[in-house]
């Protein structure tokens, strides 16, 4: 792969995707894959005013390790230098870059129910320092392609080729042109226009139906808005969170979802991969699923906390975007979301809320900003999804026909 391309690409992560402050400090999350580029991007961080950068790397064979040999109460437990790294991130606000390569099969055959559990109980006491922390810091997730996800992907290709194949399909559909920071600009542009339209209907439930037996309402937030592209943090620091990014974004209202949705990709979770299933809800809550294959994992999901069975997101993605018009199913929930409407369990975001800073946390709930552990996406578009926004005058306005959306900018 070009390195020219591949700086333009850290220089974005740098720049646009958590916009460094002069002297912030940076931490990158990644697994071993690729790491001639976390080198680069770790340079571009530095050249982007960082005062320090740290690499955390994981890999996904030492998790099932952990997961096999450590004791359930050993993997519940948050150890003291653990507890400090949190307690520093609350009183430095570092900006937070994940770059994903992992095996989207990489945790198969391991135990998801002690994972599940210790999990579960870690949460209990990070919380509150996630709470803290919540919209304050800038961060960003990317890729970068690891050997066997790209085998994955294109898997008649010789490793090197599917590698290389992959650096390409990342690369275009994250928009890495001669200069992806103004071609980032337009783009949030775009999806600000698209946002200021749907704000302008004052809508208050959306509807979904498509031929594969999706039939589903939600509820909207009276205070919340459409957002997508860039944020601005609680510091008012501007930044984007997903490269790439197609989606227009709202989180519902809880308690308000009824009907059931097909999935129309795999969804990739904790190393393995959840196939054709549905998600049928009533009064907001997901209570009955099917799928082909890791039925009990999303179960599990749905029952990671009391939150986890409700809706946070409802994200709209035209059908005829790059990711989308690709052709490719990438295995990865970061790609995979962005080729399609998809809906997300878990928690909501409490700035989609207008003016969100006037709002504590709390106050955000209150207003059915639903509250989890968890963040999953799944995706439900379709070439022939539909979704109709209901007004609160009583009418109603086609917001998506045909898998795309109803409406010119």
């Amino acid at each position: 792969m070009d390195i020219e391309r591949l700086r333009n690409y850290a220089r974005l992560i740098a720049r646009k995707g958590v916009n460094i402050q002069s002297g912030q400090e940076v931490i990158i999350q990644c697994e071993p894959d690729q790491t001639d580029f976390i080198c680069i991007l770790t340079e571009e961080c530095y050249l982007a005013g960082a005062g320090r950068v740290i690499v955390d790397m994981g890999m996904q064979e030492l998790t099932k390790l952990h997961v096999k040999y450590r004791s359930l109460e050993d993997l519940s437990t948050l150890s003291d230098w653990e507890e400090a790294r949190y307690i520093h991130y609350t009183k430095n606000l570092p900006c937070r870059i994940r770059i994903m390569s992992e095996d989207p099969d990489g945790l198969r055959d391991m135990d998801q129910g002690k994972l599940a559990r210790s999990r579960q109980e870690l949460y209990m006491v990070t919380k509150k320092y996630t709470d803290e922390i919540e919209n304050r810091y800038q961060w960003c997730i990317a890729a970068v392609p690891g050997k066997a996800w790209a085998k994955k992907i294109y898997p008649s290709l010789p490793e090197d080729e599917a590698i290389e194949k992959l650096w390409d399909d990342i690369l275009y559909t994250s928009r890495v042109t001669d200069d992806p920071l103004s071609a980032w600009d337009e783009h949030n542009r775009e999806l600000e226009a698209r946002c200021r339209y749907l704000n302008s209907l004052d809508i208050v439930r959306l509807r979904y139906s498509s031929s594969n037996g999706t039939d589903f309402c939600v509820g909207m937030i009276d205070e919340a808005e459409f957002k997508g592209g860039g944020e601005y943090s609680l510091q008012n620091i501007f930044f984007d969170p997903n490269i790439p990014t197609e989606e227009v974004f709202i989180s519902p209202k809880r308690g308000e979802a009824e009907g059931i949705v097909y999935a129309t990709k795999p969804l990739s979770y904790q190393g393995q991969l959840i196939e054709n299933f549905s998600v049928r809800f009533e009064h907001g809550k997901a209570v009955e699923v099917t799928a082909e294959k890791n039925r009990e994992l999303l179960e599990t999901i749905i029952s990671m906390d009391e939150g986890a069975a409700y809706l946070g997101e409802c994200a709209l993605v035209p059908h005829d975007s790059p990711i989308s018009n690709s052709g490719i199913l990438f295995y990865n929930t970061l790609f995979d979301e962005n080729a399609s409407c998809h809906l997300a369990l878990g928690r909501g975001f409490a700035d989609s809320l207008k003016d969100y800073s006037r709002y504590s946390l709390e106050e955000a709930r209150e207003l059915g900003i639903n509250d989890s552990m968890i963040h999953v996406d799944f995706m439900i578009g379709s070439a022939d999804l539909s979704i109709d926004a209901e007004l609160r005058d009583g009418s109603t306005v086609a917001v998506f026909r045909g898998g795309n959306w109803a409406f010119d900018i």
